[in-house]
């Protein structure tokens, strides 16, 4: 079992509301608002450690490639592309409206265009610190070209935020090199 926030009348409490709501949507009937949840936020208990410091090598951005596709490559549908990132922690923003990977087409207006992101099956996003101790760490975006995919010039780009020492958040990007889906 988990914790509610009614308790073991939870299930009972949202069927009634939810009949109340179906029944105003058939009839078209105004449903006033009705009180809101109490915010709980500040009494919650985190176990999870803060992220202290994100990292990396000396004269290496944010962003940066850390393994890039081959120049001139091409893939087929079916394929694995593979490309890796120097990252912060994702704990730092969740991406809430936004992705930590996107893979982008490049079109007739030489416009690189969203073509694929993090709600895609297709694209995984993993993220890794080797060293434990280390705020240095990295992200790995792979992508299996569906067979969907239309043939043409793709990149692969990546979205973060690090942490400084100091505590200030700063937001990077970075993008692979272009690659040809056949």
């Amino acid at each position: 079992g988990a914790s509610t926030l009614y308790g073991p009348h939870t299930l009972s409490a949202y069927t009634q509301e939810f009949k109340k709501l179906a029944t105003a949507l058939v009839s078209g009937t105004i449903v006033q608002q009705g009180p809101q949840p109490p915010d709980l936020l500040d009494k919650q208990l985190s176990l999870v450690p803060p992220v202290v410091v994100d990292l990396t090598p000396i004269g290496v951005k944010f962003g940066e490639i850390r393994t890039d596709v081959p120049q001139s490559s091409s893939y087929r549908k079916g394929d694995k592309v593979a490309v890796s990132f120097w990252s912060a922690c994702p704990r730092n923003d969740l991406m809430t409206e936004g992705t930590f990977s996107l893979v982008e087409a490049l079109d007739d207006t030489r416009t690189w265009i969203p073509a694929y992101d993090d709600d895609d099956f297709c694209l995984l996003f993993q993220w890794s610190r080797p060293a434990r101790l280390s705020g240095v760490s990295h992200a790995t975006i792979e992508w299996s070209i569906p067979e969907t995919a239309v043939p043409g010039v793709y990149r692969i780009s990546h979205f973060g935020c690090a942490k400084s020492i100091f505590g200030s958040m700063h937001h990077f990007s970075g993008s692979s090199s272009a690659f040809v889906v056949l």
